[in-house]
């Protein structure tokens, strides 16, 4: 494990410190950073954000989707997690907490923006970051990738008809252009882009992932960094927003693991299928809900805070899930 992977939650947590206080003592610098967009894409995210992924997408393989069939119940297990009770259950807590517990607390607008934050983190499972996940828990590196590879394709046609319905029926108004658009740029787009480099690089594929991989760590963190940056002013002014956004979104992150847990044991899945089964059905693309959430209600938005708080809240929370998930390895040997 590289040094990036084993300190990561020191190396975001540093980031995030230093883009909140970065944007608190250059706030007109940030401020310049967001006026640089395209079809309300801010091009530096889209830059950093393309930097990111381009090299977890060169590690999809998709002849390895036409083999999912061979083993599928733990690719069932991750499918229906992601795509028929996460978005839902993302969208329930988001909807109870925000008009419920919280109402009186926050203005009916703002609210439905962390709402609609939720949603999109809810609607994006996880890509880059699960291959991370999946080697901490020693899982099965190729059905992990099988896993990711057919998540991103299902991601291409089912994120936004799903985002839409749920932030049509919490009364948020419907950009499809720039949904559809995030989606081409942050998902379509760089999943071809990756598939032909794979073919273009045929066996020299693992040297070139191997020059990539501290980039893909640089846009990481300059995202996290720029990210916090320009919600600096809000995370000083109103923390309690960032307390408020972070309870469900806890709730979320750990219901949803328990409920996948759970369901691979009764599966009888072994352990290094059932682990990262149960990690890319609980964590977020993060990246894609912040780049979306910028495009579609604005850098400084209530909804782009709250996928910012779902970064800050993901990485310690899914390195607990890791560390349990690593202890209870005896609950899936055979007996």
């Amino acid at each position: 494990m590289g040094l990036f992977e084993r300190y990561l939650s020191v190396w975001v947590g540093f980031c995030i410190f230093a883009g909140v206080l970065l944007g608190y003592l250059y706030p007109a610098a940030f401020q310049q950073i967001a006026t640089l967009e395209y079809a309300h894409v801010n091009l530096v995210v889209a830059v950093l954000i393309w930097i990111m992924i381009y090299p977890m997408m060169v590690q999809v393989d998709f002849a390895a989707v036409k083999d999912s069939g061979k083993n599928p119940r733990g690719l069932i297990l991750t499918l229906v997690i992601n795509w028929l009770i996460k978005p839902f259950t993302m969208a329930a807590l988001g909807y109870l907490f925000f008009k419920v517990f919280f109402a009186g607390w926050v203005d009916p607008q703002t609210a439905n923006e962390y709402i609609a934050g939720m949603i999109l983190l809810g609607v994006a499972p996880c890509t880059a970051m699960v291959f991370v996940w999946s080697q901490l828990t020693k899982g099965n590196p190729n059905y992990t990738l099988v896993q990711v590879s057919v998540n991103d394709v299902i991601m291409i046609f089912a994120f936004a008809p799903i985002a839409a319905f749920l932030l049509g029926i919490n009364d948020i108004t419907i950009p499809w252009k720039t949904l559809v658009l995030s989606v081409v740029l942050y998902v379509l787009l760089p999943l071809l882009a990756g598939a032909i480099t794979r073919k273009l690089m045929g066996g020299r594929i693992d040297g070139l992932l191997s020059a990539l991989k501290p980039w893909s760590m640089i846009g990481l963190l300059a995202t996290v960094v720029l990210l916090f940056g320009f919600q600096a002013g809000k995370i000083i002014d109103n923390p309690m927003a960032i307390v408020l956004i972070a309870i469900p979104l806890l709730i979320q992150t750990y219901g949803i693991f328990f409920i996948a847990y759970f369901i691979a044991k009764r599966m009888r899945l072994t352990h290094d299928i059932a682990a990262p089964a149960c990690m890319i059905g609980t964590s977020n693309f993060f990246e894609l809900a912040v780049a979306v959430a910028i495009s579609l209600f604005g850098l400084n938005s209530g909804a782009a805070l709250a996928t910012v708080v779902g970064v800050l809240v993901e990485v310690p929370v899914m390195l607990s899930l890791v560390a349990f998930a690593n202890r209870t390895r005896h609950w899936f040997e055979p007996k």
